[in-house]
């Protein structure tokens, strides 16, 4: 089982956090995969055991934009550079666009950033091509530009820290198709893949819908929405009153979040089953209590950790991988027991931290 970082530290909201607050125990080596070649869709996968730095050799700074900070998700990856950032000695300063529809809003805050003496650039991508010219820009100017999470189409890239979410959707497919092959009866599943546009969405639902191909899983037209918890529930409520046979709603882990309670209140355990395509606090707190069918977990903590280390590797002329992630595994009942959460989750009560400051 892979080994996360254990911290008794209670990190609080903070404009900036001194890097002593952050816990010192090791988190590696960890077992990851390599994509070759790299940044290649369909590229082969193999196993790598990723080690970073020890320490960077200055306190380089470094900029991380994200899409939002709206849900747990995005909270483990800021967890996961902040921590990391702290550990090698590093600054970080981490900026947030405000949702999947400000798209203008995260070029400027790179923009800003790159103003503001960043010397390297982590992007969690608000849309697969359209931050294209920015990270050509960023990249023109010799600072180095990391991707992390999400995806972009963009040539100019350093490195990848993430996973294939076309993989993460044809799980949850998959998982659906075994339980319901060919020639058993017909199901109908509610599908929420998020934002439409970004690239890890259309990545998803591909994978997604792949995986559900020849089986007796019926996908109703999907509902694309930004990921905040009251968009999502609309389109779920959308769906259960349009189509009051439907045995499951799979989505993003927003989706299944904000559907366990409206599917208690209708009295539909049992009836309607929920299922995400990544893990977040709440998804296993769901998986846990029989809330929630199952995930697939990206161990977005590490994707995080890692995105940091490759741009001080590349910023101190070290070798490093191109393009790495974790492993994807399915939680549901039969193995969460074996899935302690710090594996795979930040800390409980752990609260985003914007800066770090050496």
């Amino acid at each position: 089982m892979k080994q996360f970082l254990k911290t008794t530290v209670a990190l609080a909201m903070a404009t900036a956090i001194p890097a002593a607050a952050f816990a010192e125990e090791n988190w590696y080596p960890y077992e990851a995969q390599e994509v070759t070649p790299a940044f290649s869709a369909d590229g082969e996968v193999s196993a790598v055991t990723y080690t970073p730095l020890e320490r960077a050799e200055k306190a380089w700074n470094i900029c991380v934009s994200f899409p939002h900070m709206k849900d747990a998700y995005w909270l483990g990856v800021n967890y996961g550079v902040a921590d990391e950032a702290a550990r090698l000695g590093v600054n970080m300063n981490n900026v947030d666009a405000g949702g999947y529809t400000e798209l203008a809003n995260q070029i400027s805050q790179i923009e800003n950033c790159v103003a503001g003496g960043a010397d390297a650039v982590v992007i969690g991508a608000i849309s697969f091509d359209g931050l294209n010219n920015v990270i050509g820009e960023v990249a023109g100017a010799g600072i180095p530009v990391i991707d992390v999470i999400n995806g972009v189409s963009s040539p100019d890239i350093s490195a990848k820290s993430l996973v294939s979410f076309r993989t993460m959707g044809a799980e949850t497919g998959r998982y659906l198709a075994e339980r319901h092959p060919a020639g058993s009866d017909p199901v109908k599943v509610g599908w929420f893949p998020g934002p439409a546009g970004a690239g890890w969405v259309e990545a998803a639902h591909a994978g997604f819908m792949e995986a559900v191909e020849g089986s007796a899983v019926e996908v109703l037209e999907p509902r694309f929405g930004d990921t905040g918890k009251e968009v999502q529930l609309g389109l779920v409520e959308d769906v259960l009153q349009a189509n009051p046979d439907v045995r499951y709603l799979a989505g993003t882990a927003v989706t299944a979040e904000a559907a366990q309670g409206l599917i208690r209140e209708r009295g539909l355990q049992g009836e309607v089953d929920l299922l995400a395509f990544y893990m977040t606090p709440g998804v296993y707190t769901g998986i846990e209590r029989g809330f929630i069918l199952a995930a697939p977990a990206d161990s977005m903590v590490v994707q995080g950790r890692i995105a940091i280390d490759q741009a001080v590797r590349i910023l101190e002329g070290e070798e490093y991988i191109k393009h790495v992630g974790p492993e994807i595994f399915v939680v549901d009942s039969s193995n969460i027991a074996d899935v302690p959460r710090t594996d795979i989750l930040p800390p409980d009560g752990y609260s985003p931290v914007f800066s770090v400051n050496q």
